[in-house]
């Protein structure tokens, strides 16, 4: 990789900083409010993780330069350059490193990471700081879709116009996620190949329905309502981007007393929702995360889970 030469490690640089998903809670296509049909999400932050952006602005050279794979970095730092183009201080072009332990390809939104830390990054170089919306608009021109991971709240995001569609609430209600691969070892997904899904008319009607219960079950703080909106989502996506065994994991879910099974829409992770109030939730999560070994899957998050005393350690065993 070759470096701009006036480049200095003790010159001023931009930070920036994004976490990442564990797939979706819901995905499909929705009403706007103005009678137009968007395709937007719900996220699932999985906010242990995520990427580390720092910029290093040049005067001299023109253009980006990063690691060579990272193409969507590097139109992300561009783009944001240009919207700084008349900051008295701004750079012409630069370098980026990411720094991320975001696992790629299996669906917990490592591209969107990335780019949003790197718009950061360059926004802190300059001393702006960007607004979600503005944060979206831009990773979305970077990447043509993008999570709603820069976005505080629980919203349903169209992931192509970087547009909120509704926010739901601040936060999700306490639960406990368990999240595994299901195809380790796999080649993963490539988004930007993957064709977008073809919805009926009857899902997207459905999607209609879920959109209603998902907004109950935030304001209600129903995790087991969630944990229907979640796998039904899960269920609809078998026609476009089918998860192995997807019937036996809910049934599996069931049985070890989970409210539901959420998917990565493209990727191939999926995870397990516990109610996070109901006595037992860190025994029934460690029970799960065992079962899924036994299942031959790859384990990827615990989300929301308190440390579970040492006796139910013993006893989870």
């Amino acid at each position: 990789m070759s470096v701009p030469r006036d480049l200095h490690p003790a010159g001023r640089t931009g930070i920036g900083y994004a976490p990442a998903h564990h797939g979706e809670l819901l995905q499909g296509m929705f009403d706007d409010g103005t009678g137009t049909l968007r395709r937007a999400l719900v996220t699932l932050p999985h906010p242990a993780r995520g990427s580390r952006a720092v910029f290093h602005p040049s005067q001299q050279h023109l253009g980006v330069v990063g690691t060579p794979s990272l193409a969507k970095v590097r139109r992300a730092a561009a783009r944001a350059l240009l919207e700084f183009a008349r900051h008295p201080a701004t750079a012409k072009g630069g370098q980026i490193e990411i720094t991320s332990d975001v696992p790629r390809g299996i669906g917990m939104g490592s591209s969107t990471s990335d780019v949003t830390a790197t718009i950061r990054a360059v926004a802190d170089y300059h001393g702006v700081s960007l607004s979600a919306e503005e944060v979206a608009r831009l990773a979305v021109s970077a990447e043509c879709a993008s999570d709603s991971i820069m976005i505080d709240g629980v919203v349903l995001f169209a992931q192509r116009d970087a547009i909120v569609l509704e926010t739901f609430g601040q936060r999700l209600p306490p639960m406990v996620v368990v999240g595994f691969d299901t195809e380790p070892g796999g080649v993963g997904v490539d988004t930007l190949a993957h064709r977008p899904a073809e919805y009926s008319g009857s899902e997207i009607a459905a999607f209609g329905v879920l959109r209603a219960a998902l907004r109950r079950a935030v304001a209600r703080g129903d995790v087991a309502l969630l944990g229907r909106v979640a796998t039904a989502s899960a269920r609809i996506n078998q026609r476009f981007l089918p998860k192995p065994g997807l019937d036996k994991l809910i049934e599996e879910c069931r049985v070890l007393g989970g409210t539901g099974l959420q998917v990565a829409h493209s990727g191939t992770i999926a995870g397990f929702l516990f109610d996070a109030r109901r006595p037992g939730a860190p025994e029934r999560a460690l029970r799960a995360q065992a079962r899924v070994v036994e299942l031959g899957y790859a384990p990827t998050a615990l989300i929301g889970a308190e440390p579970p005393a040492a006796d139910a350690l013993e006893i989870a065993g």
